[in-house]
C-alpha cells in the first residue's frame, strides 16, 4: 500500500517537473503565444483612436509610441470585444487584454500603454472571422 502512495507521489512530481518545463507560468505567458508588446501597467497617453461601427475598425491600423494607449470606441449597436490575437487565446499585446474587455454599445474604453515596440494585430473576439474587425497597432 505505501508503494503505492510513493509511486502516486513521484507521478505527481514527474508531471509538475513536465508543466514548468513547457514554459506553463513563465513571466512571457503560455509557451504557444509571443509576447509582441508588454503593457506599462496602466493607462498611457493616448496616441491613436479606433472607432467600431457595424462597417467595421476604422482607421483599421494606428501607430502611437512606445508608452502611449488606443482608444477604442464602439458606435456601433451591438457588443465588441476588442482583443490581440492570437484568437482565441489571445495576449500577444497584453495592453489590450487589460485595459479594454467587452465594449457594449456606446462605450469607450482604452487600453493600457505599450511598453514595447512592435506591430500589434488585433480583431473583435465575438466576430474574430470578421476581416473588417481586425487591424494593428504599430508602437515605434
Amino acid at each position: 500500500m505505501r508503494a503505492r502512495v510513493v509511486q502516486a507521489a513521484a507521478t505527481a512530481v514527474a508531471a509538475a517537473a513536465v508543466l514548468v518545463t513547457a514554459g506553463c507560468g513563465s513571466s512571457t505567458g503560455p509557451s504557444s503565444i509571443t509576447i509582441i508588446s508588454q503593457s506599462t501597467g496602466s493607462v498611457g497617453p493616448v496616441g491613436g483612436t479606433i472607432t467600431v461601427t457595424g462597417n467595421g475598425a476604422s482607421p483599421s491600423s494606428v501607430t502611437i509610441a512606445v508608452g502611449q494607449s488606443v482608444t477604442f470606441i464602439n458606435s456601433d449597436n451591438r457588443s465588441h470585444e476588442m482583443a490581440s490575437d492570437p484568437h482565441p487565446q489571445h495576449g500577444s499585446c497584453p495592453a489590450m487584454e487589460q485595459g479594454l474587455g467587452t465594449l457594449a454599445p456606446g462605450q469607450t474604453r482604452t487600453t493600457f500603454g505599450f511598453a514595447t515596440a512592435g506591430t500589434c494585430h488585433f480583431h473583435d473576439h465575438l466576430d474574430a472571422s470578421n476581416s473588417r474587425l481586425q487591424g494593428t497597432i504599430t508602437i515605434q
